[in-house]
């Protein structure tokens, strides 16, 4: 699925508009993940806290009645573009937020599809399943290991 680039722009504008209400206060809030939503039926993208406070929503055009069948993969990818682009612009930065937390898509009955960045003190971590590939052998191997 493509979009435009006004559409990109105002993904772009509801995350910022999300997380305006966590800027640097000196007091870290204590939320651990930010809620994505894109609604395929509707086009509408939601934005929440865990507290299930809504911060954003807006329309995306090319949303709107987009196929079911691969909207959320076609949603992750854009959604990690749009938020590497925040964290290069270090949006992400003065957050008063405690760390780590997360940006997580979610579908319609808000369970978890993925989880699109992990921000913690270290450094920001865009995950994939290049990063997460092998994991299980790696771990199976350590405990194979130790119990040995």
């Amino acid at each position: 699925m493509k979009l435009s680039s006004a559409s990109y722009n105002s993904i772009a504008f509801a995350l910022r508009t999300a997380l305006k209400g966590y800027i640097s206060t000196g007091v870290p809030n204590v939320i651990t993940d930010f809620y994505i939503q894109p609604d395929w039926k509707s086009g509408e993208l939601v934005i929440w806290n865990d507290d299930d406070d809504e911060l954003a929503r807006v329309i995306v055009k090319e949303w709107v009645e987009a196929n079911p069948e691969n909207f959320y993969a076609e949603c992750e990818a854009i959604l990690k573009k749009v938020l590497n682009q925040l964290s290069s612009e270090d949006v992400l930065l003065g957050l008063s937020v405690l760390k780590p937390y997360s940006f997580v898509l979610v579908d319609e009955e808000k369970e978890t599809v993925a989880e699109l960045l992990l921000v913690d003190d270290e450094e920001t971590m865009l995950l994939s399943e290049d990063l997460l590939k092998g994991l299980d052998e790696e771990l199976d191997a350590f405990l194979k290991d130790l119990l040995e």
